[in-house]
């Protein structure tokens, strides 16, 4: 398998909830880090067909949180 070369490094913030979501489908999916597990979500997201783009106007970041199961 090919190594990607990662230049660029992107640091967010997650409050516990947040990480506890990522955490558990990372361990479920049985990935070898949370970071791995991380790129994974974004790649999902970003090729998946079915997710509206959202409403942004007015919003803050936190609007857009998904809470835990």
């Amino acid at each position: 398998m090919p190594t990607t070369k990662r230049t660029e490094k992107l640091q967010i913030m997650l409050d516990d909830d947040e990480l506890k979501v990522i955490d558990d489908w990372r361990f479920e999916h049985r990935m070898p880090t949370r970071a791995a597990a991380i790129r994974e979500l974004i790649r999902r997201g970003l090729i998946s067909e079915d997710v509206e783009a959202p409403e942004v106007e007015g919003k803050t970041t936190t609007d857009f949180r998904i809470e835990a199961e």
